[in-house]
């Protein structure tokens, strides 16, 4: 490098030579090289960072997605998501049946949550679509702690996961200590009535069977072999139980109702007052992490009416 003195400018005059200049080209060059290579890197951990993005086609899951604190993850749910409230401000996807395809792909999840039967059709069109979806369909207790297990482990909250199915099991099991003081001669014996026209009712291997004989009552309808099923009128008068439970909340007063049906007037249950259908019937049919509200309100439908001298 020549230095110049001008002093008619009154100022230095700095002359790179060409071995400079080629130096200084190449570590441009270089600078330019570790730009480029560290930018893109650089939006990768950006988007790394991002919040997964989960849709719930199932109340069910959606309440488990809740219960695992994943409320700000879900971006979209179905039409019959109804709890918690916060379910109400994310974007609904359709109905359980009949799922929006266009609104769940604008939506772009990385995880789809399902359940079976009536949603296998939409699931199969999901995958098609490169979907990744987990279908949770628990038939008792068992199965649906695995199934909180198994969606704690997909988004990564295995530890609220653990928490969560520790305290449903603990508080199933609180209920079951009191149900097990009960003499098994004075087992309450209960029909559940899940629908009147046609009326039907839940037989073994249904849910809410298990969630009766876990709060300490005798479904009069577990030998049928079939979960859920119609049901003979005549045929519940001849098993004459103790309680029923309607697991639907009808406006109509439901003593009235049911004393109106041929011969049910007889019925243990009908002239003892002990009919009810004021257990929120989500309680009972949803399996999601509200299970032990369930057998418990069963519980004291069946027994604290009795102790209390209803």
């Amino acid at each position: 490098m020549n230095i110049a003195d001008n002093k008619n400018n009154c100022f230095l005059t700095i002359v790179f030579t060409d071995s400079y200049q080629q130096r200084l080209a190449r570590v441009c060059k270089t600078i330019s090289f570790f730009i480029l290579c560290l930018l893109p890197a650089a939006g990768l951990c950006v988007e790394n960072n991002l919040k997964p993005r989960y849709i719930s086609l199932a109340p069910s899951t959606t309440e488990i997605l809740f219960a695992l604190g994943l409320d700000n993850e879900i971006v979209g749910v179905s039409s019959y998501c109804n709890y918690p409230l916060q379910a109400a401000d994310k974007t609904r996807v359709g109905d359980f049946s009949h799922p929006n395809l266009e609104i769940i792909s604008a939506l772009k999840p990385d995880y789809i949550f399902c359940t079976g039967l009536e949603q296998a059709p939409a699931i199969e069109r999901l995958k098609a679509l490169g979907f990744r979806v987990y279908c949770a369909d628990p038939a008792n207790m068992e199965q649906l702690l695995t199934t909180i297990r198994d969606i704690s482990f997909i988004t990564k909250k295995e530890r609220s996961g653990e928490e969560l199915t520790g305290n449903i099991r603990a508080a199933v099991a609180a209920v079951a200590v009191e149900a097990s003081a009960v003499p098994v001669t004075e087992r309450v014996r209960v029909f559940l009535e899940i629908w009147h026209e046609p009326l039907m009712t839940a037989g073994r291997g249904s849910f809410v069977d298990e969630l009766v004989g876990l709060a300490g009552g005798v479904n009069v309808a577990h030998n049928i072999p079939r979960p859920y099923c119609n049901f003979s009128a005549e045929k519940v008068v001849a098993l004459d139980p103790d309680c029923i439970i309607l697991t639907y909340m009808d406006n109509e007063n439901a003593l009235k109702l049911l004393g109106t049906r041929f011969g049910w007037r007889e019925i243990k249950a009908v002239k003892n007052k002990r009919v009810f259908n004021d257990i929120n019937p989500d309680l009972l049919l949803r399996p999601g992490p509200r299970v032990a509200e369930g057998v418990r309100e069963l519980y004291k439908r069946m027994y604290c009416v009795r102790q209390n001298g209803g």
